[in-house]
């Protein structure tokens, strides 16, 4: 695949070999995940507590995938736009992957919880947690991760039945019901969203805050989401599902906001490191000192160049943003870089600071068995609907059918004088 105008010269791709993919994922994956947690519950703790954390590392992987483009959805309909009708559709799959698929994946780091987050066998006693109190208790963490997904669900199942409810009907109430729900739920998502990062990930290591950590999430759950968003638009033009409201320029917006998110996730993380080290409290700092050590000193190098430098530079010019040859390996690579950020986040948590190497397979494990029953559970959705809206008021633009104003019908803007 070259560039979406070269789209009629290239044929439909075989994908036949690719529909097995879900199920060996979730074959290999699953394998290595029952042997990881047979392994953790027959050895010693920390066994157990390094299945905890690759499971977790993979769920808020695709946590952060679902999550934004949930926003990419909600932005559309608050701001009307024309050339992301084409995108909405699977994006709406992929969001209603929060609830009920990645709330049952959830329940392992339930039932895991005392084993991650050590901090719910501290006493209330404790400052840090008192100060927290009453959402760092069992009963607050449970109470406190449904209210998220309960959100979630809200926002999705509406925005989704509204959706599909607009291709029968066409009526306008399915378009202010879908900005309506957009309108609140845009705040919804932001407090859910910077909880959730706080609660699940963050208080791995809860002596640490930072006010940018929500911010941060956010910046890499779009950066990741419009990168997922482009090889599947990718994917979809090229065997002309989505050929009629897909045009070579809508391309090139999700490449520039991908471009625009590569920069500023890169200034959230740099913005949150220069407060808290300009400040040099140790209470903050040793968040850093931690990772400074190897191997995380080496995974952060590699962020740093990989997530950022490599993707900013080879994004600059305006022509690669519609290059598939180039755009497709820049975001597949943009899913690793995300792995990799939050294993930075997540794993120097574990005792000792460190993971060990030789359990390297279980965080992959953990990650292919998810991929490959969410990527299951999105493909039957996807099969399941029209590809995109079929009665969206921005339709035709999406298609790039010109409408005639008053004055062209009239032929008043062609005129001169009374003259044509």
């Amino acid at each position: 695949m070259n560039s979406p105008n070269e789209k009629t010269h290239l044929p439909p791709l075989d994908l036949s070999l690719w529909s097995k993919l879900p199920a060996v994922l979730m074959s290999v994956g699953g394998t290595l995940c029952v042997a990881g947690a047979a392994i953790g519950f027959a050895g010693t703790g920390i066994q157990l507590q390094i299945f905890g954390f690759s499971w977790l590392l993979a769920f808020m992987f695709y946590l952060s995938l679902a999550l934004g483009a949930l926003f990419l959805v909600m932005v559309h309909h608050l701001t009307d736009a024309g050339w992301s009708v084409g995108i909405r559709r699977f994006c709406e799959h992929i969001a209603s992957l929060l609830f009920p698929w990645l709330a049952v994946l959830f329940i392992p780091i339930l039932l895991l919880s005392p084993k991650i987050y050590h901090w719910l066998a501290l006493p209330a006693t404790n400052e840090l947690i008192h100060a927290r109190w009453p959402v760092f208790t069992g009963a607050g963490f449970l109470a406190v991760s449904a209210l998220f997904f309960g959100v979630w669900w809200l926002l999705t199942s509406r925005l989704r039945y509204w959706s599909l409810r607009q291709d029968v009907t066409g009526d306008a109430l399915c378009t202010r019901k879908m900005r309506y729900y957009s309108g609140w739920g845009i705040v919804a998502f932001a407090a859910t969203l910077t909880g959730a990062a706080v609660l699940w990930m963050q208080s791995v290591q809860y002596q640490s805050f930072s006010a940018m950590y929500g911010v941060y999430f956010f910046s890499n759950c779009a950066w990741i989401a419009l990168a997922t968003v482009y090889v599947i638009a990718a994917i979809l033009q090229r065997q002309r599902i989505l050929s009629d409201v897909l045009q070579e320029n809508y391309f090139y917006f999700i490449g520039l906001m991908f471009f625009a998110f590569t920069i500023f996730s890169a200034y959230t993380e740099f913005a949150q490191y220069f407060v808290v080290w300009n400040a040099n409290m140790p209470e903050e700092t040793f968040w850093y000192l931690i990772r400074e050590k190897r191997p995380w000193w080496c995974l952060s190098m590699i962020l740093i160049f990989g997530k950022f430098f490599l993707p900013f530079f080879v994004m600059l010019p305006v022509k690669v943003k519609t290059s598939f040859k180039i755009m497709l390996p820049v975001c597949l690579w943009a899913w690793l870089m995300q792995f990799g950020d939050l294993a930075f986040n997540i794993l120097p948590a574990l005792p000792g600071w460190h993971f060990p190497l030789q359990w390297l397979w279980l965080p992959f494990g953990c990650l292919a068995f998810m991929g490959g029953f969410l990527g299951w559970v999105f493909v039957n959705k996807f099969k399941s609907h029209p590809p995109y809206p079929q009665k969206d008021p921005r339709l035709l633009e999406a298609m790039g059918v010109h409408h005639l104003d008053c004055e062209e019908i009239s032929g008043a803007a062609t005129t001169t004088g009374g003259r044509p």
